[in-house]
């Protein structure tokens, strides 16, 4: 990644209590926020179907999910920084570049770049939350220690067991793990419809009625074992008094704090 061919190598600081916000200025705004945020409910009915296919690798329901969110990052990086937003943010990577326009690149291809390596690494979660204020939004993208939350579900991947097992063990092995992937991909499901309940169509509804809004979503492995949760959360509506014209790194809101206490485990520690 990287238009001068150098890979973007990652830097955990761009992320760390921080969050992108992106003002709402007009309906134009609002309808592309809404068809971002339906392509991420799209990608998790998708990944379902897959999970509940046995003829589908587990690993290649992640790799199509993770296609569908990260064009929603593709499309927020070419909006603030044009087409060589790969480039800028390694400028900002390198200390060349400290403007906004800069960080916020680095900020999703960093999200990015770590969202990909959830799919090898053991014991790392991710945990965005994206919140919706009446005149802005924000993505907040977190990354925890741990593989779960208080209330994921779970599943098995047969791929990723290093143990080795006689045939026998091995087909009934793979067996209970496909009847986790299906009884997961039937909650996974379900959870798409709290992303369309979270972010209406703004052709189709008031704006008393989707002004405010949020989720959370948490998604991590341990050796075979994958997680996944993806709730509503509730936006705390006076935050902002005032929204800047331009997209912008804030801290993350005390609505973090409050998700971080409910979802994580004790003793988990948060990038």
């Amino acid at each position: 990644m990287g238009n001068d061919g150098k890979p973007f190598n990652g830097n955990v600081d761009v992320l760390h209590e921080r969050a992108v916000l992106t003002p709402l200025p007009d309906v134009d705004a609002e309808r592309e926020f809404h068809r971002n945020m339906m392509n991420v409910a799209a990608a998790q009915e998708r990944k379902a179907e897959m999970l509940a296919d046995p003829d589908v690798r587990l690993l290649e329901a992640y790799e199509r999910q993770l296609e569908g969110i990260a064009e929603t990052y593709r499309q927020r990086c070419l909006r603030v920084a044009g087409e060589e937003y790969e480039s800028v943010a390694l400028a900002y990577a390198r200390g060349e570049r400290d403007d906004d326009t800069a960080a916020i690149a680095a900020y999703y291809l960093e999200g990015l770049w770590r969202m990909q390596q959830r799919i090898t690494v053991s014991d790392m979660l991710f945990f965005p939350i994206i919140l919706r204020y009446p005149d802005c939004f924000t993505v907040n993208l977190r990354f925890a220690s741990g593989h779960r939350t208080t209330r994921s579900v779970l599943y098995e991947s047969p791929e990723h067991l290093v143990e080795e097992l006689d045939a026998q063990s091995a087909l009934t092995y793979s067996a209970e793990s496909h009847y986790t992937q299906r009884e997961a991909a039937e909650e996974i499901a379900a959870t798409a419809a709290y992303i369309r309940e979270a972010f209406p169509d703004p052709d189709e509804t008031s704006f008393e009625e989707r002004k405010t809004g949020g989720i959370v979503s948490g998604g991590g492995r341990k050796g075979s074992v994958f997680s996944s949760m993806l709730e509503r959360v509730e936006p705390d509506v006076d935050r902002f008094d005032e929204v800047p014209a331009s997209p912008t790194l804030v801290e993350a809101g005390p609505e973090a704090k409050r998700t971080e206490r409910e979802l994580l485990p004790e003793g988990t520690f948060v990038l």
